[in-house]
Formats: C-alpha cells, structure tokens, sequence
C-alpha cells in the first residue's frame, strides 16, 4: 500500500510537473478541493469520477481526467482504485487549457506516467529524468480525448436537470418531458441545450449514461440490469452504444 500524499503538499516543488501515486479503500471520496496547478489523474486499477461545478468525468483503467489549473472538484473512487497523477505548473502542456477533459492513455504514456511517480520529487532537470518528464509532456499533448464526460449547461434550471439525471438516471426522460418540466418550447430547449453544452440532448444522455454504468460495471453489477435502468430496450442496444463510444463491450469494465 502506498502512503497516501496530498497533492497541496507538494504544489510548491521547485519543478514544472510533479508526480505523485497513492492507493485508495473501496468507495473513498475527497470532498471539494481545488490545486494551484492543473492536475491529470490516472487509475491504474479502479475506476476514478471527477465532479467539477462545470460537470462531471469518468476515468476507467487506460484513462485519465484532466483537471485544470483552480477549478474545484471532487473525486469519487469506485472499489479500491491506484491512481498515478501529475501535477503540471499553469501552462506547462501546450493544447491542455481551461477545460476538464478525459483523455486515452497510451502503453507509452502509461509508463512515463509510472516512471514519472517514482523519481525523486527534486528530480535532475538536465539529466535523464527531465527527459521522462519532456516525452511525458509531449505525449500528454498528444493524447486523444475521450467521450467520457457530461458537462453542466450554464442556465440554473438546465443544470439542475443533468445533475439530478447523473444521481438518479430515468428511463423515460425525453426532450419533451425536461422541456416541459423548465416551461420552454421542444426548439428552444434543444437549442439552448447544444449551446451551452456543445453538444445534443440525445448525446449528452448517451455520455451521462456511459458515466452512469461504467461504476455500475467496476462494481460488479450485470450489463442486463444497468441497460433496462437505463431505459434501453436491450443489453445489445446498451453494448453497442457503449462500444461505439469506447471502442470496446460492456463486459470490459465488469469488476
């Protein structure tokens, strides 16, 4: 079991990325904090839910969720989760702004991530080790993002609505049924929908859903059960929907 390090004290580090590891019992949460640097969370083993005021991201094995530099989050582990970070000065990863993402882990990016975790925390910039780091960077910038996230609109009573889906998921929840719930018309709703998360109503439900059973799945529960709470009318119609978001079946994740 690795001894458990907080990320605020090793922030100040005189190092433009610091990586640090830790290992977390079943169902551990860390309630809202915040880091000066941006912050990207690997779960080498569990499943990791990142929640920000902005929405929420799922990092399952051979993922890993981007945190920028401020924003107030939370973390939710689902079982006993390892997770292997980094903590990046503002500005330090060229492409990596002010928006949280989910990103794919490459072999090569896995290892520099577990190289990274165990040099020393005043590494030799100029030796070996800043070259870990340097190719870490770069590959990091590099690294595909995922569809693994359910962003927040800005309008109080839209949020409202996804935050209450993400905690209770209903099978029958439609356009038609949240547009009449906020008292606005079938196109305005859709409209503003897109607007503020970039994204369909029919899109986000399908990453909502993904975010939804992928903890489900960690925690052993069967891909019949999660698909008909979900509302689909199949295990098939859940499967193929969740692989053509991450390229690979249900069965994948199931603890």
């Amino acid at each position: 079991m690795i001894d458990w390090i907080n990320p605020d004290d090793v922030e100040d580090t005189p190092r433009p990325v610091v990586a640090i590891a830790n290992d977390y019992p079943p169902h551990h949460e860390l309630e809202w904090h915040r880091h000066r640097r941006g912050q990207l969370l690997y779960a080498a083993r569990g499943v990791v839910v990142v929640s920000t005021p902005n929405g929420a991201w799922v990092a399952p094995p051979e993922r890993a969720v981007w945190t920028p530099p401020g924003v107030e989050h939370a973390v939710k582990m689902v079982g006993s989760v390892s997770t292997r970070g980094i903590l990046i000065e503002p500005g330090g990863c060229p492409g990596f702004g002010e928006a949280s993402r989910v990103i794919e882990v490459s072999p090569l990016l896995r290892h520099l991530l577990l190289a990274a975790c165990e040099l020393p925390r005043e590494y030799d910039r100029e030796g070996r080790d800043g070259l870990v780091i340097e190719l870490l960077l770069v590959e990091l910038s590099r690294a595909p993002i995922v569809p693994l996230a359910a962003p927040f609109p800005q309008s109080p009573g839209l949020a409202a609505k996804c935050r209450a889906f993400l905690e209770a998921p209903s099978p029958h929840d439609t356009i038609d049924r949240w547009a009449d719930d906020l008292g606005m018309g079938r196109r305005a709703f859709t409209r503003a929908f897109r607007r503020e998360t970039g994204m369909s109503f029919a899109e986000w439900r399908q990453q909502a859903c993904v975010l939804v059973a992928l903890p489900r799945l960690a925690a052993g529960d069967q891909v019949t059960a999660i698909a008909l709470d979900l509302g689909y009318e199949s295990p098939a119609a859940f499967a193929t929907m969740f692989k053509r978001l991450l390229g690979v079946a249900p069965s994948r994740y199931q603890g």
